[in-house]
This record gives structure tokens, sequence and C-alpha cells, in this order.
């Protein structure tokens, strides 16, 4: 299962064929970094790029930043290798890309079960397709290691023959269904890529609306977005002060034996004071994520 309150604000891909950008993403203050050998690798570069990053996970560094390697597709002529060599470098967790069924993630997980893979490291899903999106309910539920499904909303509107728009239109009944598929099954989930990046504010306004939505973060492309995404999907110091105001409220009454709870005249159920837990243990996780990253 997921670390529920694990931050996963800003997930930043970072290519295995730039050593440089390895070294980089020791430093930057992304909750998480891809490694990645599929889309941002040349095919002539694919096998350096494994040992890579094999070579920087293994050397670390990193810091308490969730460590991910996107891996090809299993069933091109690298896949195989990169789960072999991969299993275990030390990463938090794989990503399969293009994932389409519950048999593909299980196909993973026995190789990385005889690679070595530690019972630590995870799987995670990039549902970037439609045959992927219409089968999210039963990727998500197809193996123990499954922590995150990851957007791959740039492969998708291609697929669906669609366009890239403000609002996102085209792709909301795919995101949804995808965010509706990690909470059944107590996964994690954060958006796809904002391909603009000289529309601040476009991205920001992207952002704002995957919180609404229920992503936990945004995965990147270029750090100078690291900061917004960390700003947006973290709770503000108004939304710690106002959750821990619920707790105390429903403990006091719990204490004091009243059935009913009211704050600044709303009824307080327990709905809400799970949601301002939560609040509280994603902004505690957070602090201490980013006190790592200053030591």
């Amino acid at each position: 299962m997921t670390e529920v309150f694990r931050p996963r604000r800003s997930v930043l891909y970072m290519p295995g064929s730039n050593t440089r950008a390895l070294e980089k993403g020791r430093d930057l203050p992304a909750d998480a970094l891809i490694l990645d050998l599929e889309d941002a690798v040349a095919p002539d570069s694919k096998e350096e790029a494994r040992a890579n990053i094999a070579e920087a996970v293994k050397q670390g560094g990193y810091g308490g930043r969730e460590i991910i390697v996107r891996v090809n597709g299993l069933e091109t002529d690298w896949g195989r290798a990169d789960i072999e060599a991969l299993a275990s470098c030390g990463a938090d967790a794989l990503l399969l890309p293009k994932v389409e069924s519950a048999a593909m993630v299980q196909q993973a997980e026995e190789l990385m079960a005889k690679a070595g893979a530690p019972d630590s490291m995870g799987i995670m899903c990039m549902m970037e397709t439609p045959r992927g999106i219409l089968n999210a309910d039963e990727i998500a539920q197809a193996s123990k290691r499954l922590v995150c499904l990851v957007m791959g909303t740039s492969d998708l509107v291609k697929e669906l023959n669609a366009e890239h728009t403000a609002q996102r239109l085209p792709v909301l009944t795919s995101l949804s269904l995808c965010v509706l598929a990690a909470r059944a099954a107590g996964l994690a989930i954060v958006d796809g890529v904002y391909l603009d990046l000289s529309d601040e504010e476009g991205f920001a306004e992207h952002c704002r609306q995957g919180r609404e939505l229920g992503f936990d973060g945004k995965t990147l492309i270029h750090p100078k977005t690291v900061a917004k995404a960390n700003e947006v999907f973290a709770p503000s110091p108004e939304e710690v002060a106002e959750a821990n105001r619920v707790i105390e409220a429903h403990a006091e009454a719990v204490r004091e034996g009243k059935g009913v709870v009211v704050l600044d005249g709303k009824l307080i159920e327990n709905l809400h004071v799970e949601t301002a837990k939560r609040t509280v243990a994603l902004a505690e996780a957070i602090h201490e994520l980013d006190s790592q990253a200053v030591s």
C-alpha cells in the first residue's frame, strides 16, 4: 500500500542519458524524481542511460526524495533488461509505461521478484492510452507493490485525437476515472505534465485544477516549475491552522461526551475530522522532507 502522506507535489522527469541532470537532481526541491529510460532517451543511448541511473541511485545523495525509474515497456528490446538491472539498485519504485492491463503489471512484478527487488520497491503505472484508462480499476488493483498512478496526458491526448486546451475538457473524464480507481485501491495519483514552459499562469491553473480534481501532485519537465507545484499542492498555513482547530474541537466534544460538534457555526462530522487529520499529516510530511533537503 502507498504511504498515504508521502509528499508527491512535484514529480520531475530527468533523462537518464544526462549525467549532469542526474547530479543536479540531488539539489532540487522536488518531492520525487523520475529518472527516465523511456521517452527522454534515444534508442542508441538506452543502455548507457541504464548504467548512468543505476550508478547515480547507488551513489545516493538524494535525501528524502522519492526516486523512481521509468523503464521501457516489456514489449521493447530494453524493458526486460531495465527491470533486471534496476530491481536492486535502491530506487523506491519502477514506473511502467503505457500500462493497459493488470497482466502487464503482474508480468513486471514477476520479473522484479526474480531480479531480487526488495519488498519495499514499489510499482507505478503510466496511464496514457484509451485502453489503459478503460482498465484503470483492474490496473490499480493488480499488485501489492502498486503505490501510484501517473497520468501521461501528452500521449493520451494524441491517442484520443484530441487537443490540448486550457480547461482540459478532452481528458477530464480520463483524469477523473483514474482518480476514482486510485482512491478505491488506496493509491496515490499524480497529474500529467504541462508542455508550455513559457506560460506560467497556465501551468499554475493546471496545478490548481489538478488539486481540485484530487491529484496529489504533478509531473514536471523542468526544474523551474517545481516551486509552483510545491506551493499549490501543499496545504497553506491557514488550511493547516483550520484543520488543527477542527481536530481539537472534535476531540474536546468527545471528552465532554457531546454528540454534536459545531465550529464557527458549522457542523463538524467524522469526515471533516479525517480530512483535517490528512491535511496536518501531509503538512508534517512536507516539513520533514524539506528539513532533510536543508540538512
